[in-house]
């Protein structure tokens, strides 16, 4: 392109109106930009100041602001910077600079303008001297829409979230929203473009409560995206999701904490939050649960959960006395809370003989063991929650024993044995397995309630590992001689033995373990029915 069509475009727009000529000159000056191969790297950046400051011209054009002298002043200060803007990429396609070093610093002098009218054209927004009028929003690219067509798009948000009304920036960050659920490639863009994130974090901070719900909704949509969870780090973003936690709406505040919950997840990100007071406000939470939803108290939990990884952070939880307060959410009525509680409760607990200690002080075993009654309405989830949570809090420990017998846990376990779903009758087997190894009386206990003629049905079971396991329980049982009694008095129980021990059985698992049960019960003084089955007569000829 010579220098007559450049010039031209300069040219074509005097006789519009001033504001109306700035535009039409951007909009020439971005499309001419893609053309020019020398500095590619600054021109690129010259041409995404443009597309901004194009997007903040379009943003106020309907704004009334007839004898508005500061913007009058802008407007010329921003065409004169096109002129020269226009001039380089003259030099630029002709290659007519006189140096290299000198025209990189002319496009650095360039992009610095443009920001400071940016800049500008915010001031005068902010100062109140436009009066928003029927702005047009630019309409959402298709799907199947150019990178430059999306980030012309989110320039044309970002000009408004920086200098529209309230409502132009509430429709602005809802227009975000809803696209970055759809499409990442605008989380992508928006993360490009300079000073966008900085901008959803500052609107954390905002008085008005429909923005900074939308701002939040926004940050916390981001997190969820692993690349660029640095990035809102980066940002600054965890001192003001605090603030939020601390002073927000309810909506606002669960954004806050989900957002929160997905960046801690990176366990360094951990002290950043108990620097700025977070884990005291994740913990008000907590104790304040008849004034805070349960989705918000759930929340806090499964932040505290990322959280007390950290040695440091976890004491500075139980010095706070919020163990007593955890229990006491996982004896609520609602769910969500007592699941999310649990879980809290288990991570502290992991390796921590001292916390499993307190937890039982306070009353956990009894709200577990709750949770376990069939009589209770829950859900699966929550019963293997439960089942884990006993298991690693009480399993490691002999004086839970009696407070476990004593809430009737051992009645839960046969239930759950025998009518419970696939995977809760998995966590109920491998809790009777540990409780089988607790003691002889415990075992003594077991054969009374009627745990073998069970067990014994888990002998065939598809999975080797349930297999396996009843085999160990029965095989620990039976090592007390009233339960061997017991046993053979069950003719079933001793059929489905021989049968499993039978040599084309195929689905018998750990024959050895099956072989040593039988063994057993032949030293006992009921074992005529064995012997007088054949099988051992059938070993015997076998070479067995």
């Amino acid at each position: 392109m010579g220098e007559e069509e450049s010039s031209s475009i300069y040219q074509s727009s005097t006789e519009k109106p001033r504001l109306k000529q700035a535009i039409v000159l951007i909009s020439s000056l971005i499309s001419l930009s893609h053309t020019i191969k020398v500095f590619t790297a600054k021109w690129q950046s010259v041409r995404n100041k443009l597309e901004e400051l194009f997007t903040n011209l379009t943003a106020i054009e309907n704004c009334e602001s007839s004898e508005n002298l500061s913007l009058s002043i802008a407007v010329e200060s921003i065409l004169a910077t096109l002129k020269n803007c226009d001039e380089l990429a003259k030099q630029c396609l002709e290659f007519s600079y006189s140096g290299k070093l000198l025209m990189q610093s002319d496009l650095d002098m360039l992009s610095a303008k443009l920001d400071a009218h940016t800049k500008s054209l915010s001031d005068i927004y902010a100062a109140g001297l436009l009066t928003q009028s029927n702005a047009i929003v630019v309409l959402r690219p298709s799907v199947s829409a150019s990178k430059d067509d999306i980030r012309f798009y989110i320039n044309d948000l970002q000009s408004r979230l920086k200098i529209g009304s309230s409502d132009m920036k509430k429709q602005a960050l809802e227009a975000f929203n809803e696209v970055i659920q759809l499409d990442e490639r605008y989380v992508k863009i928006a993360v490009e473009i300079d000073g966008f994130i900085y901008l959803l974090v500052n609107f954390l901070d905002f008085q008005e409560s429909e923005i900074q719900e939308e701002a939040a909704k926004a940050v916390c949509l981001i997190s969820g995206f692993q690349s660029y969870k640095s990035v809102l780090i980066g940002a600054g973003i965890i001192a003001p999701l605090i603030r939020v936690l601390e002073s927000g709406t309810d909506l606002s505040k669960e954004f806050a904490a989900r957002c929160l919950m997905k960046v801690t997840e990176n366990s360094d990100n951990a002290w950043s939050i108990s620097a700025h007071g977070g884990v005291t406000a994740l913990l008000k939470i907590c104790c304040n649960s008849s004034h805070c939803g349960s989705e918000l108290i759930a929340l806090a939990c499964g932040v505290l959960k990322n959280l007390v990884g950290v040695e440091e952070i976890k004491r500075f939880v139980v010095e706070e006395g919020a163990i007593s307060e955890f229990v006491e959410l996982a004896r609520s009525k609602d769910e969500v809370i007592q699941i999310c509680s649990l879980d809290l409760l288990q991570t502290m607990a992991y390796r921590d003989e001292s916390i499993r200690k307190m937890i039982i002080e306070e009353g956990g075993i009894s709200a577990l063991v709750r949770i376990l009654d069939p009589k209770s309405s829950v859900s699966t989830k929550a019963r293997e929650v439960a089942f884990r949570g006993i298991a690693n809090i009480c399993f490691s420990s002999e004086n839970s024993i009696s407070i476990l017998l004593n809430c009737a846990f051992m009645d839960h376990i046969l239930y759950f044995l025998s009518y419970g779903e696939v995977s809760v009758q998995e966590l109920a087997l491998k809790a009777a397995f540990w409780l089988c190894g607790t003691s002889e009386e415990a075992k003594k206990v077991m054969g009374d309630a009627g745990f073998m003629p069970v067990l014994v049905k888990f002998l065939d079971s598809k999975s080797f590992e349930i297999r396996e396991m009843a085999a160990e329980t029965l095989s620990s049982m039976l090592i007390v001689p009233k339960n061997r009694k017991k046993f053979v008095q069950n003719d079933q129980n001793v059929q489905v033995l021989l049968q499993m021990l039978d040599p084309g059985e195929v689905n018998s698992g750990n024959k050895k373990l099956l072989l040593s049960i039988l063994m057993s019960l032949t030293s006992s003084n009921s074992a005529r029915k064995i012997l007088s089955s054949g099988y051992l007569k059938h070993r015997k000829a076998c070479g067995g």
